[in-house]
C-alpha cells in the first residue's frame, strides 16, 4: 500500500524523466514549459490511488496516469487561449508567452501525445483505457462549449451550470479513477462505483474553486480574489444569488455582470456585498459538503480486499475538501 507522498513522488519522478522535446523546437518548447511547472497533479494521483485501492500494480498504471495529466494540461492551454489569460500557476501562460497560434498547435500536440501514451500501455487493458480517455475528452469539449455559450446567455440555470462543470471538470476525475480500476483488473461494478465517486469529488472540487475565487485568503491563495467576478463568469455563487435575490438586487447583479471585463474593485465589492446579504457562500459550502458526503458513501460501500487501502484515498479526498488554494 502506497502513501500519497509516495504516489506523488513516483509521478513527479516519472514526468521529470520524460522528454517532450522535438523539431521544430517552437512546437515542443511550450509543452516542456507547462509540464515542468508541476501543479497539483491531482488526476494522475487519483489514477494511481485507484489502481492501488483495487490491488493493482501502480507501475503498470503510470503510463495512462501520465497520459491523463498531459491531456489535462492540453485543456488548460486551450482554456487560456479562449480566456486570453496572461497567468496560470503564477507564471505566463503559453498563450501569453508564445501567442495563440503556437499555443493552439502545442495544445493539439499535447492531445496527440496523451493518446500516444495510452497506446503504449499493456495490451490487456489498452482498448478500455483508450475508450475511456476518448469518451472523457469529448465530454470535456462539450463542457467547454457550454461554458462559452453561457457567456452570452442571461438565462443560465443552476442545473445547467452544474451539468457544465460535471462535463468540464468532474468527469475527468471520474475517468482517471476508473482507468486505475481498469488497470487493477476491478470488475465493471467497481469501475462504475469509483467513477461515480470521482464525479462527486470533482463537483465538490469545482464548486470549491468558485468559493475560493471570492473568499480565499489572498496570502494563501496566491492571487487576488474576485477573478470570476472581473471576468463576468456565471458561477454557482452568481446563479444562486440571482435565484434568491430581491428584484432590486437581481437587477443590480445583472447590471454589474454586464460591465466590461477587467479588474474593478468597486464592482467586486458590490457583488460580494450582495453575495453576503443572501449567504451565498454558506449555500455553496453546503452544496460542496453534499457532494463530498455522497462520494464518501460510495467509498464506504465499495467492496475491496483490503479496507485499509480506502484510508489513503479518503485522506486525499479530505485534503482536497479542506484545501484553501
Amino acid at each position: 500500500m502506497y502513501t500519497i507522498e509516495e504516489i506523488q513522488k513516483l509521478i513527479n519522478d516519472y514526468i521529470d524523466n520524460q522528454k517532450f522535446e522535438g523539431n521544430p523546437a517552437e512546437l515542443y518548447a511550450p509543452i516542456e514549459y507547462i509540464l515542468r511547472q508541476g501543479g497539483k497533479r491531482l488526476r494522475p494521483t487519483l489514477c494511481l490511488l485507484a489502481c492501488d485501492l483495487f490491488g493493482g500494480k501502480v507501475e503498470d498504471c503510470m503510463v495512462p496516469a501520465v497520459a491523463a495529466e498531459i491531456f489535462h494540461n492540453f485543456t488548460l492551454v486551450h482554456d487560456d487561449i479562449m480566456d486570453q489569460a496572461p497567468l496560470r500557476r503564477g507564471v505566463e501562460t503559453i498563450y501569453k508567452k508564445w501567442g495563440s497560434d503556437v499555443a493552439i498547435l502545442s495544445g493539439d500536440t499535447m492531445l496527440i501525445k496523451a493518446f500516444q501514451y495510452v497506446l503504449n500501455t499493456d495490451n490487456k487493458y489498452r482498448y478500455e483505457v483508450f475508450a475511456e480517455l476518448c469518451k472523457v475528452a469529448l465530454e470535456v469539449c462539450e463542457g467547454q462549449q457550454f461554458d462559452l455559450n453561457f457567456e452570452t446567455r442571461d438565462d443560465v440555470t443552476l442545473e445547467e451550470y452544474l451539468e457544465m462543470i460535471r462535463l468540464k471538470t468532474a468527469v475527468l476525475l471520474g475517468s482517471v479513477l476508473k482507468i486505475g480500476a481498469i488497470v487493477a483488473g476491478a470488475d465493471e461494478k467497481a469501475q462504475n462505483a469509483i467513477y461515480n465517486y470521482g464525479v462527486d469529488l470533482g463537483m465538490a472540487f469545482q464548486l470549491q474553486d468558485d468559493v475560493l475565487d471570492c473568499y480565499a485568503d489572498v496570502d494563501v491563495f496566491g492571487k487576488m480574489i474576485g477573478g470570476d467576478i472581473s471576468d463576468n463568469k456565471k458561477t454557482y455563487l452568481y446563479l444562486y444569488a440571482l435565484s434568491v435575490a430581491s428584484a432590486e438586487d437581481e437587477a443590480e447583479l445583472r447590471r454589474l455582470f454586464q460591465m466590461p471585463k477587467g479588474r474593478d474593485e468597486d464592482k467586486i465589492n458590490k457583488v460580494l456585498a450582495i453575495y453576503d446579504k443572501y449567504a451565498v457562500k454558506q449555500e455553496a459550502l453546503a452544496h460542496i459538503h453534499k457532494y463530498f458526503m455522497s462520494s464518501e458513501t460510495i467509498l464506504a460501500e465499495l467492496d475491496v480486499e483490503n479496507e485499509d487501502r480506502k484510508k489513503v484515498l479518503r485522506d486525499y479526498a479530505e485534503y482536497l475538501y479542506k484545501r484553501n488554494k
